[in-house]
């Protein structure tokens, strides 16, 4: 029996591994899933407590962590459960074992696929957490989570039995898992076979929809741990893959590796409401003197006419994205997206379509480390992105004056630019957070005031012009400037530029949040 018991500890352990994996590796709901799966393998369940997790996983003050002000394990944990059942209910769709977080709970449990009366118990109703937000983003409204049981929910010689029957049908279950993507495949692109369903019988696209055009493998993860699928709800085009190159702009090259080309229609079923759409574009080849322009319709409309891909990303290999807010499905309940031909082949590599807010964009936030974020408001902020040049540092220095100080364990230094891609309709509040590393007293680089200096242009305007961190803020100190009414270029970007003038330009975090109302 004891034999038995280490087989299945190594079944549960292997389940955590490959599931963190899929999360993608180093982000933060992988670490929460390994925090939880090595106190859970141990048999100390008791100490997944919200004071744990949000101490020991997300780095809150042990002596001044507050949980009716700090909601972070229970966002965290919300978004895990969330993300757990995207990953069964796709990729993981044939795997013998299945982790679960009830509710109320921060142990997780294991089902076996192939009892549904244990999935049901254990899985998450879309009802069952109401996390309600503002108009910001921010999550609001968050129920406390009940004390975790003190037992782990399955003796561990009950998964003996289990074992033996994965290990038996290890090789049905690969088949099955091969055979679901394959239908949820031809499922959600009506044109991918023979005998697929119409569009009018089509159900509603899941959202959000994170698709990559001209790609038919399993579903990839970004670096915020986000799924990305393959492509689907087209007609017409052909897939295409990217040269290995360099490719500058973004951190999510992966986005960026095939195409659609040719002339082609996205018909996407939607339930009613309003959303935003996301379309990544890079070249697909070296261009010549020439322009390679095409045109793009949403729902008929034209909203991109002679599009050229080299000019609106200012140059070849340089990541591109577009954003359309109010985006409503027609009276057939679908999005139609088209791909039409001028003086090139229309060409796509991505497709993120969101649930919106009316009238306005959703805000863009970003810090600069390599990780996404959830501060205290269940505000989610990205992995560093739409960057060009400058280096990327960690920081493990207490930084005061934050409301959070993991907003501050990161820099982007150097001369480098940001191209933020937003709405072109609108005006914007542009908020920029710094913090000195390096200069003053006791410091690294030794010196204070005047040992750096740097000034920000945003769309060729000057924002702040022989700006000093040290001189307004101190050393680690949180220093945040804000700037209202930004116009966006005409192709939809702002594009800040930090130039130094003595030693590098610096900034931690960026905030865009649209002023609409």
């Amino acid at each position: 029996m004891q034999h038995a018991e280490q087989i299945a500890a190594e079944s549960e352990r292997a389940e955590f591994e490959a599931v963190a994996e899929a999360l993608g590796r180093s982000s933060r709901l992988a670490n929460l899933l390994r925090y939880m799966g090595e106190n859970y393998l141990r048999g100390e369940g008791d100490r997944l407590t919200e004071y744990n997790i949000a101490t020991e996983v997300f780095g809150r003050s042990k002596d001044h962590f507050d949980s009716g002000e700090d909601a972070i394990a229970r966002v965290e944990a919300h978004r895990l459960r969330k993300r757990l059942k995207e990953f069964y209910d796709g990729p993981g769709k044939g795997r013998a074992l299945q982790i679960s977080i009830p509710l109320g709970t921060y142990i997780p449990t294991f089902v076996r696929r192939d009892d549904p009366q244990q999935i049901a118990k254990t899985s998450l109703p879309e009802h069952a957490v109401r996390v309600s937000t503002d108009e910001s983003g921010s999550a609001k409204g968050l129920a406390p989570e009940a004390e975790p049981h003190r037992s782990r929910a399955l003796p561990v010689a009950l998964f003996a039995g289990i074992v033996v029957i994965a290990a038996v049908t290890g090789i049905f279950a690969v088949r099955h898992q091969r055979a679901a993507l394959s239908a949820a495949s031809v499922a959600a692109n009506p044109s991918s076979a023979a005998g697929a369903l119409p569009l009018s019988a089509l159900p509603p696209a899941k959202m959000p929809l994170r698709m990559l055009a001209g790609y038919s493998g399993p579903p990839q993860t970004d670096s915020t741990g986000e799924l990305w699928g393959a492509d689907g709800y087209f007609h017409g085009g052909g897939p295409w893959r990217r040269t290995p190159a360099l490719l500058t702009g973004t951190s999510e090259p992966m986005l960026f590796e095939q195409w659609r080309l040719g002339d082609f229609h996205y018909d996407i079923p939607v339930r009613p409401g309003n959303y935003e759409l996301h379309l990544y574009f890079v070249t697909a080849e070296r261009s010549s003197d020439t322009w390679s322009t095409f045109n793009v319709r949403i729902n008929g409309n034209l909203v991109l006419q002679g599009f050229d891909i080299n000019s609106d990303a200012l140059g070849e290999d340089i990541a591109d994205e577009r954003i359309f807010r109010d985006v409503t499905p027609g009276a057939d309940g679908m999005i139609h997206i088209s791909f039409a031909s001028e003086r090139g082949a229309p060409q796509l590599n991505a497709v993120e379509l969101l649930p919106g807010l009316p009238r306005k964009q959703l805000p863009i936030r970003l810090l600069m480390q390599r990780t996404s974020f959830t501060d205290p408001k269940g505000q989610v902020w990205r992995a560093d992105n739409y960057f060009t040049n400058g280096r990327l540092s960690d920081q493990h220095q207490l930084v005061t004056g934050a409301p959070d100080p993991d907003l501050f364990t990161g820099e982007r230094y150097g001369h480098f630019r940001y191209t933020l891609p937003v709405d072109p309709r609108d005006r914007y509040t542009l908020i920029l957070h710094f913090a000195e590393f390096y200069f003053g007293p006791g410091m690294p680089g030794g010196g204070g005031a005047g040992s750096r200096v740097f000034r920000v242009l945003c769309n060729g305007e000057t924002l702040l012009d022989d700006f000093d961190i040290y001189k307004e803020a101190g050393s680690l100190h949180a220093l945040a400037k804000t700037f209202s009414h930004i116009k966006p270029s005409a192709q939809g970007k702002i594009n800040l530029t930090f130039e130094p003038v003595v030693n590098n330009a610096t900034v931690s975090g960026i905030e865009v949040l649209d002023e609409s109302q």
